[in-house]
């Protein structure tokens, strides 16, 4: 595998990474990171062939009133839980200053041409996604990898972004292509998800 790579302005560092990968990638606050993230890294891994997840640990999630913990806090929390080797754990959004997915996209991919990225999220997410800052770009730019409990796609499906670009739905027999095909492209995996949370997680103490 190749040595980190470095962007043109020089002070920014990607995980490892070799010419035409696939790679995922999951944003979040890890506000802490837990078991259920490991879990759905883990099966997106199978479910979209991917040669490899970026964990893109994010400064702060604009949706949210309340400030996260420390990034270097939730950074080291997540590299002691989540041990692949082919799962990196990423400060990329603090380097380049970004608090939303659409520039961290467009910078990503104007850094490694190279390379051919997806989003990953939850159902959950999706439902919300027309909140999203830019979202119609976000699916224009790179196909999306959805994890969904089964039979948990009611809302998903009902939602503004899966109306407009129902005919960019990749089917699940074909998921593992998802990372080279070209945007707009989405597709669900059934994933049998683990009943955690970083929000019960915090109210319980645990962080």
């Amino acid at each position: 595998m190749s040595a980190p790579a470095t962007h043109p302005n020089a002070r920014i560092v990607l995980p490892p990474c070799r010419r035409g990968h696939v790679i995922g990638l999951l944003g979040g606050s890890f506000d802490p990171p837990h078991a259920g993230h490991v879990h759905i890294t883990r099966e997106a891994l199978k479910r979209f062939g991917l040669d490899a997840v970026w964990w893109l640990v994010s400064p702060g999630n604009p949706l949210k009133e309340r400030g996260p913990a420390p990034l270097a806090r939730r950074m080291e929390a997540s590299r002691a839980i989540m041990q692949h080797p082919r799962v990196h754990i990423s400060d990329f959004e603090a380097q380049i200053g970004a608090r939303y997915t659409a520039r961290t996209l467009a910078t990503l991919r104007a850094a490694r041409r190279d390379l051919n990225f997806v989003w990953l999220m939850g159902a959950d997410n999706m439902a919300q996604f027309h909140l999203w800052q830019d979202w119609r770009q976000i699916m224009e730019t790179v196909p999306i990898g959805i994890l969904a409990r089964p039979g948990a796609r009611l809302e998903a499906r009902a939602s503004v972004a899966a109306r407009m670009y129902e005919r960019a739905r990749v089917p699940t027999s074909h998921a593992r292509g998802l990372g080279r095909m070209q945007a707009p492209a989405w597709c669900f995996a059934n994933v049998p998800m683990l009943a955690l949370s970083s929000t019960r997680l915090r109210e319980a103490g645990a962080w």
